[in-house]
């Protein structure tokens, strides 16, 4: 049952959700979304997209921000989603205020030094209540355009 909800959700989100990037494309991945087999196992819930100390970091889709502040020493920003979802970015500078409304694309926070990836990144995360998502799954995806063959291509009979 808790498998078809997060499915239903994340059909939701990608439909309702305009899928603006939260770094500018190419998203380099620098450790994928590994989500844990229970609640408190080990796992990574979220991904970690390589990017450089300083960089701006924009919102995903509209929404409100839930929290903008320090966790454990490093910045952290939450924004509630229209749709009831929830995306998160750390280690951050946040440019917003907790209870502001916010809109797709619109920079939100700047990247900061103290990531635990090999280099600087910006660890993102996506909750639907309590579970944890692929926050990819926001990215919009590139859609496949099928072009014509040119008449002198290898293997082209006429």
């Amino acid at each position: 049952m808790t498998t078809l909800l997060i499915s239903l959700l994340l059909s939701l989100a990608q439909a309702a959700l305009p899928g603006v990037r939260p770094l500018p494309a190419p998203l380099s991945v620098a450790r994928w979304w590994d989500p844990p087999p229970t609640p408190y196992a080990a796992g990574h819930r979220g991904v970690d997209l390589s990017a450089p100390v300083g960089a701006e970091l924009r919102a995903v889709a509209s929404g409100r921000v839930h929290y903008a502040g320090p966790v454990a020493g490093r910045g952290v920003l939450s924004v509630a989603l229209a749709n009831g979802l929830r995306t998160t970015y750390e280690p951050v500078r946040p440019l917003v205020s907790e209870g502001e409304e916010v809109t797709a694309g619109q920079v939100v926070a700047v990247l900061t030094e103290g990531s635990h990836c090999p280099g600087p990144c910006l660890h993102w995360g996506l909750l639907a209540g309590e579970a944890y998502l692929n926050p990819l799954v926001l990215v919009p995806r590139a859609t496949p355009r099928l072009l014509p063959v040119p008449p002198e291509a290898p293997g082209r009979t006429p």
